[in-house]
C-alpha cells in the first residue's frame, strides 16, 4: 500500500460553519485534511490556505487539544492577548491546551498564505472564543456552537 498522500485529492474542509456575523472573515479559508487522508486518528494535520483578508478562525483556545502552526509560504499576523506578531515562511508557533490566551492567524497581505496546522484530537475538547460570545462544545453536544451560557446557535451548513 502506498503511503504518499495526494494532497489535491485529500478531503477538504473549506469555508466555515461559524454563525453570522462571526463567519465573515473565515469564509474563504481552505483546508486540506492531510492527517485524515493518511488515516491518522490521534492528531490532525491540515494544509491551510488563507487568501488575502482571510482569517484562520476567530480568536480561540482549546481546553484539551494542543495546536501547532508552521508557515510554509506567505505572511500572517498572529493575534493573541499579547498583541500581534508577524509570522513569515519558516516561522512557527504552538498553543498548549488550557492556555486561555486565544489566538488566530490573519492574512493581511495581498498574496495567499499557506500554513501547516497540527493538533491533537480529543472528543471532550471545548474551544472558547476569546473575543466573542461563542463556544465550540465537546463532540457529544448536539449544538456545533453555543453562547457562553450554553444557548445554542443554529447549526449551519458549511459556507464557502
Amino acid at each position: 500500500m502506498r503511503k504518499k498522500i495526494d494532497v489535491e485529492a485529500a478531503p477538504s474542509n473549506d469555508g466555515t460553519m461559524y454563525p453570522p456575523p462571526f463567519d465573515a472573515h473565515c469564509q474563504a479559508r481552505r483546508r486540506k485534511k492531510l492527517g485524515d487522508a493518511a488515516g491518522l486518528t490521534q492528531f490532525g494535520v491540515n494544509r491551510l490556505t488563507l487568501p488575502p483578508d482571510t482569517w484562520s478562525s476567530q480568536r480561540h483556545w482549546h481546553s484539551r487539544c494542543d495546536e501547532f502552526v508552521y508557515v510554509l509560504s506567505g505572511e500572517v499576523v498572529l493575534v493573541t492577548d499579547a498583541g500581534e506578531e508577524i509570522l513569515r515562511a519558516g516561522d512557527c508557533a504552538g498553543f498548549k491546551h488550557g492556555d486561555e490566551n486565544g489566538h488566530c492567524l490573519q492574512n493581511r497581505s495581498n498574496t495567499d498564505a499557506i500554513i501547516l496546522e497540527v493538533g491533537t484530537r480529543d472528543a471532550a475538547d471545548c474551544a472558547t472564543y476569546s473575543s466573542i460570545d461563542m463556544l465550540h462544545p465537546p463532540h457529544d453536544t448536539p449544538a456545533r456552537y453555543t453562547h457562553r451560557d450554553g444557548t445554542p446557535y443554529p447549526n449551519l451548513k458549511r459556507r464557502i
